[in-house]
């Protein structure tokens, strides 16, 4: 509360939203040429706009930074990042066609078989943890909607 004008001033975690797409066996990630993590991997995904929806700010992102349109999107997972104040929120969803390329905000974009995963590459701990999910579930043939927390200090988990 400001003591001056005696306003409360609301400090609230940010909502990021985004998409894991797929196409085939494959899955979609872009490079970061952008800030935070400039020239390594992502999931497409943003912060959340004022008055849109998750799923809206998702395929917002998805074309925004690999010019892709998905179809049939699911809830997937939501992570909590309460270290960093966010929150992340990921559909699953279908790539119609291979029809993709770099943006702004994308140096490269590309479809990567599990075997091909940049690993060591990826920009963040909770692209990581959604795709080790994803990858998971494609092989046990059940897609569940998943919820974890990431604390620091992140252990990968393809060490």
């Amino acid at each position: 509360m400001c003591e001056h004008c005696v306003t409360i001033h609301y400090e609230n975690p940010k909502v990021i939203a985004g998409v894991l797409p797929v196409y085939g066996d494959k899955v979609l990630l872009c490079r970061r040429a952008i800030e935070p993590r400039h020239g390594f991997w992502t999931l497409p995904a943003g912060f959340l706009e004022n008055g849109e929806s998750s799923l809206t700010g998702a395929l917002r992102e998805c074309e925004e930074e690999a010019n892709a349109q998905v179809v049939e999107p699911n809830l997937y997972a939501l992570f909590d990042i309460p270290q960093i104040n966010q929150v992340y929120i990921f559909y699953r969803a279908r790539l119609e066609k291979p029809k993709f390329n770099a943006t702004f905000e994308s140096s490269e974009v590309a479809l990567f078989d599990e075997a091909d995963i940049p690993w060591k590459e990826l920009a963040f701990p909770v692209v990581e943890l959604a795709l080790h999910h994803f990858f998971n579930d494609r092989q046990n043939g059940e897609y569940l909607i998943r919820h974890d927390e990431i604390r620091r200090p992140w252990k990968s988990l393809r060490s």
